[in-house]
């Protein structure tokens, strides 16, 4: 546009020769008036009209100066842009009076006036044309032309350009800003010639993007840019010529010169000229690799376990879903088969969550080696899953059945530890065992609880009357939960010792009479509870019946209450027991909470301190079935137990046995040393009594001493006068 203003517009220096030759002709006019008849003076006359009017008329301010530096003549113009006099301005004024006029009416340039009359002077002296633009102390912008003459004056043209000056300025921070955008802008643009597909424009992501500078591509074609791939670039962007409009391309692979091969998203347009001819060929590139890795991540972290890479639950549950659904359709047989670690929680328990880990790799690499293509999937801690097609069942499942055991027979070795961890193994085959996902999986479960309750490391398929003792777990689970709601537990309380018989206090047992089926033993709910979740509402029930039963004895007697290691991963304990003992009423020094070593390996650190908040409420902390693990004197060592108990399993066989009775002295002389009371449990005979005795072991628990009765039978031991019925037998 401002190229058109230029051609249309005189340049200030034909302009001022203009004015010159009209100022000159003006003049010998008036010479030749002078000597002329009156009608050549009347001609005259009209035309210095004429030639008046044209100069004031004009859009430019003009004034002529001449060689002594005075002035010739102003025109309109000139005087009402810079808001002088005629009176003042006029033939003979000097270039200072002029100037000195301008900066009076406050419309001289936005400069010093002394110095802007001294290099007046100078170009005028070198005689050379000259065109500034200049501001006026009111805003305005005037060029301003100086153009020598022949005889040693100048003329000098005065154009008010402000409205050029500022769409000018605004065209520049348009186009600043549109620079900005571009340059700044995350996708790749790319803009080459429609004539020859060179590239004119590159904004600073395709520098990111190709991983060459733009200077190596503009005014080059992608042949010459891109060896390998030019010519087909090339021939797609003629395809986009001949197209015309917008063209969106999905996700594609593109390989360039400085990163290699990238996935990108592209808009492709041609931009006509005003003819209607392609001139420009657009390209909006988006580089869509980190996304779409990222995508891929998900989705695999989505579909597969993070610690193996195996298939996880949801990959399960699809590719069984599609299984189910080609078995209906083909008639198709297959396997499903359930799979559990052996002695994996011991691992855990003795060298850690870490090294687990590790043998959870190992044991997942190794079977799915052994499985040889059938889907295999960890289902989440020690659980896995196969789906075995193809082959005739069940001989085809036993056979892989058969790899899975031999391929996890060989020791685990990790940090100088030799593990052996074996599997137990559940099989229900389609459509025999079950036609539908839940009837399957059901079926495959139960035939692994059968597998892990009949001795471990074997394998079973699914037999009629394993649903049925499946659906009698699941059942008891139900009636637990409703029988801690109806209030059909009671706790039996089992005496605790001294050598000499005196009774000091009573460990509180949980018991279930159940409806229908009686008196359920401990060692049958209490493991369904915690496989259930149900143990912490069990255990914060029974802790909760027998603090409010021991606050209630006239003797004040010790209460020992068992935890089970899931009350003490819960970091609510500590809470739960003040909360307990406020309520009840019970002095925390009474309370013995009793703990198996295996209950600390998991997580030492975390065990130690809820152990620790347990002993600032004052309550004491016992280490029951002491022997029996693996770290003991390392537990000892971690945390101050107030008592340790000896599990039955070693008084069992007192006197008789020597490797027994050799354990059991060697506990009381650690008690001994340690400071701890030691107390013998399962204390049956008067013979184990008697070697207790002379072993110095002061307190003892068992039959013998007491069997876990309702606390009403040991009523006149907590103090309480025996019922008259209990007195009479």
């Amino acid at each position: 546009m401002f190229c058109v203003f230029s051609c249309l517009m005189p340049s200030p220096e034909t302009m001022a020769l203009t004015v010159a030759v009209a100022a000159i002709a003006v003049l010998g006019m008036g010479i030749v008036a002078g000597v002329g008849d009156r009608r050549a003076k009347i001609r005259l006359h009209h035309r210095n009209l004429l030639l008046d009017a044209a100069l004031n008329n004009m859009s430019q301010g003009v004034n002529m100066f001449g060689a002594d530096g005075c002035l010739l003549l102003a025109n309109e113009r000139y005087l009402r842009m810079y808001g002088l006099s005629g009176d003042v301005v006029k033939p003979g004024c000097g270039i200072r009076d002029l100037v000195a006029a301008r900066v009076k009416s406050g419309t001289f340039f936005a400069i010093d006036a002394e110095r802007y009359i001294a290099d007046l002077f100078t170009r005028l002296q070198s005689r050379t044309p000259s065109t500034k633009t200049l501001e006026l102390t009111d805003g305005r912008v005037i060029s301003v032309s100086n153009q020598p003459m022949a005889d040693g004056g100048w003329v000098v043209t005065h154009e008010d350009i402000t409205d050029r000056h500022r769409a000018g300025k605004e065209l520049e921070r348009t186009r600043n800003f549109l620079d900005t955008v571009l340059e700044n802008v995350p996708a790749t643009i790319v803009v080459k010639d429609a004539r020859d597909l060179r590239y004119v424009l590159l904004n600073r992501a395709s520098e990111e993007f190709y991983g060459i500078p733009r200077e190596r591509m503009i005014g080059k074609t992608a042949r010459e840019v891109f060896p390998t791939v030019g010519a087909d670039m090339e021939a797609r962007d003629r395809q986009q010529l001949a197209a015309g409009g917008r063209q969106v391309f999905e996700a594609r692979p593109v390989k360039t010169p400085g990163n290699g091969l990238r996935m990108v998203t592209s808009t492709r347009l041609s931009i006509h000229d005003d003819d209607g001819k392609p001139q420009y060929l657009v390209n909006v590139l988006e580089d869509v690799t980190a996304r779409k890795e990222a995508e891929a991540r998900i989705a695999h972290m989505v579909h597969y376990d993070a610690l193996t890479d195996l298939p996880n639950r949801a990959a399960f549950n699809e590719c069984f879903a599609g299984t189910l659904e080609r078995g209906a359709r083909e008639k198709e047989t297959f396997a499903l088969v359930s799979i559990d670690l052996d002695r994996f929680k011991e691992v855990n328990d003795v060298f850690g969550p870490e090294t687990g880990d590790q043998v959870l790799r190992t044991i997942s690499g190794r079977l799915q080696t052994a499985a040889e293509g059938a889907f295999l999937a960890r289902l989440g801690g020690d659980e896995f899953a196969l789906i075995v097609r193809g082959g005739a069942q069940p001989a085809s499942s036993a056979e892989l059945a058969e790899r899975l055991m031999a391929a996890v027979a060989d020791e685990v070795e990790i940090g100088g530890h030799r593990l052996k961890v074996g599997l137990s193994i559940g099989i229900a085959i389609y459509p025999t065992d079950g036609t539908d996902a839940s009837a399957l999986i059901g079926n495959a479960d139960a035939a692994l609880y059968r597998a892990k309750t009949g001795g471990r490391g074997s394998i079973r398929f699914f037999e009629a009357d394993m649903d049925q003792r499946l659906r009698e777990r699941r059942a008891m689970v139900h009636d637990l939960r409703a029988a801690i709601e109806r209030g059909e537990l009671t706790v039996h309380y089992q005496p605790q010792a001294r050598l000499d018989g005196e009774i000091m206090g009573f460990e509180a047992l949980v018991r279930w009479r159940h409806p229908t089926r009686g008196l359920i033993p401990p060692g049958v709910f209490v493991p369904v509870a915690e496989e259930s979740g149900l143990i912490l509402a069990l255990g914060e029930w029974v802790l909760r019946e027998a603090c409010r039963e021991a606050a209630s004895w006239p003797k004040p007697l010790n209460l020992a209450v068992n935890l089970s290691p899931i009350q003490l991963r819960d970091g609510n304990l500590p809470g739960l027991v003040h909360a307990v003992l406020l309520e009840s009423g019970l002095p925390p020094c009474r309370l013995e909470l009793e703990i198996t070593e295996s209950m600390l390996v998991d997580d030492l650190p975390r065990a130690v301190s809820i152990l620790s908040r347990l002993k600032l409420l004052g309550v004491q902390i016992a280490m029951d079935d002491f022997g029996t693990g693996y770290s003991s004197l390392s537990t000892l060592q971690a945390f101050a137990f107030d008592r340790i108990k000896i599990d039955q399993s070693f008084i069992s066989s007192l006197p008789g046995n020597r490797q027994s009775a050799t354990i059991v002295r060697a506990v009381i002389g650690l008690g001994r040393g340690l400071g701890l009371p030691v107390i013998a449990e399962g204390v049956e005979t008067e013979d184990q009594l008697a070697f207790l005795a002379v072993e110095d072991c002061l307190e003892v628990q068992g039959y013998l001493v007491g069997k876990p009765l309702p606390i009403k039978a040991y009523a006149e031991a907590i103090g309480r006068e025996p019922l008259r019925s209990e007195r009479v037998a």
